[in-house]
């Protein structure tokens, strides 16, 4: 289906070339605009000196005047003249609807139907359903009832349940730990003595946190029951220490068939207007060039799990609080998604291995073709 529909900046700049008394130029900010509005014929463009220029067609002034694309208008006209014929083709009942549903792949696409066919369509839908014609252990379902593509489907209950994967299973984590995870008790002595911020991400041997006091106890639940649940698993749980830029950096690692998943987790903040503090003001009234920030960082309470800023896995998984769920009920899929990419990681080493298993066989077959065909007899 051709796109007419333009945004208000298209149509803005549409307008200013109608209303131009020749060629309008087009800046380069707005070269995309005028493609858009050239593909759809409302403007023509020429290039002229250093850049494009633009007039208006025929199109474009109906477009201005009408709200619609002459061709879309065209279009909807050569539809509704068609509604009837198309409505007859229809199925007259529920029956014949789903008969014809279980003699095709289970569904039936009918491209946006004028108001006579989708009608019909509707009513042998709703026959369907409420005068048992729908299969036992099926559904019927139909989508696009007010506008668009109608799509028809008959579904098998079981097939469909069969289908969908097993529940991710639920990670309990406790209100209270009688005995934690070694890494847990570190990171407890690494707090300091700050009362409103927990940073322990350049630090050895802890788990690394960037948060606020208050949400510590419940951070050190979460990773707590993460780490010991990955370790019944099999996994092992690391610390590692690189160097990156000649400077020591730590890391947290879940290893998972040989392949580290680094992690961190913070607390997420939202922006807030900036307060200038008495120190600043009197900085400024020294130095009134000098600039305030806008802007404060500020916690808000929700905590994020995943791989760390700049990581290679930064944007694989990540999980935190949200509207309608906790942190604590996403660690189920936070393990099963890294179980995916190490099984991921692992199956595009075997198909590198048996690529090059090829290559090798290969090149050892044709280098005894040609030993063979430059002997001398």
């Amino acid at each position: 289906m051709v796109k007419y529909a333009l945004t208000e900046p298209q149509i803005n700049l549409l307008r200013e070339v109608a209303a131009a008394t020749g060629a309008m130029p087009i800046p380069p900010s707005r070269t995309q605009r005028s493609w858009v509005l050239e593909q759809r014929g409302l403007i023509k463009r020429t290039w002229r000196g250093s850049g494009h220029v633009a007039v208006v067609t025929a199109d474009g002034r109906y477009f201005l005047k009408r709200g619609k694309h002459p061709r879309q208008v065209q279009d909807e006209r050569e539809r509704l003249e068609g509604d009837a014929a198309q409505a007859a083709r229809a199925p007259a009942d529920g029956a014949e609807l789903v008969s014809r549903l279980q003699s095709v792949p289970g569904k039936i696409v009918v491209p946006d139907p004028a108001a006579q066919t989708r009608g019909r369509w509707r009513a042998a839908y709703y026959d369907a359903l409420h005068h048992g014609h729908v299969p036992k252990g099926h559904k019927l379902r139909w989508n696009g009832r007010q506008r668009g593509d109608c799509v028809f489907t008959l579904v098998d209950e079981e097939a469909e349940k069969a289908a969908q994967p097993p529940p991710v299973p639920a990670i309990d984590v406790p209100k209270t730990l009688d005995r934690p995870h070694r890494l847990v008790r570190a990171t407890r002595k690494a707090f300091g003595r700050s009362q409103s911020v927990v940073d322990t991400r350049g630090k050895p041997e802890v788990l690394p946190l960037y948060l606020s006091r208050a949400l510590a106890d419940r951070a050190l639940r979460i990773m707590h029951t993460l780490l010991t649940e990955a370790e019944s698993r099999g996994y092992a749980v690391e610390t590692q220490t690189d160097l990156k830029h000649g400077e020591a950096e730590h890391t947290l690692a879940i290893v998972i068939r040989g392949r580290a998943f680094p992690l961190v987790l913070t607390e997420r903040t939202t922006k807030v207007p900036h307060e200038p503090t008495s120190q600043e003001l009197r900085q400024q009234d020294r130095a009134p060039w000098t600039r305030l920030p806008k802007y404060d960082e500020e916690f808000n309470g929700r905590l994020a799990l995943g791989a760390p800023t700049g990581s290679r896995y930064q944007h694989s998984y990540s999980y935190s609080d949200g509207a309608r769920w906790t942190l604590e009920s996403r660690l189920g899929h936070l393990l099963q998604g890294l179980e995916r990419l190490a099984g991921e990681a692992e199956r595009r080493e075997r198909e590198q291995e048996l690529r090059e298993a090829e290559q090798r066989r290969s090149r050892r077959l044709a280098s005894s073709r040609s030993s063979s065909t430059g002997r001398w007899f």
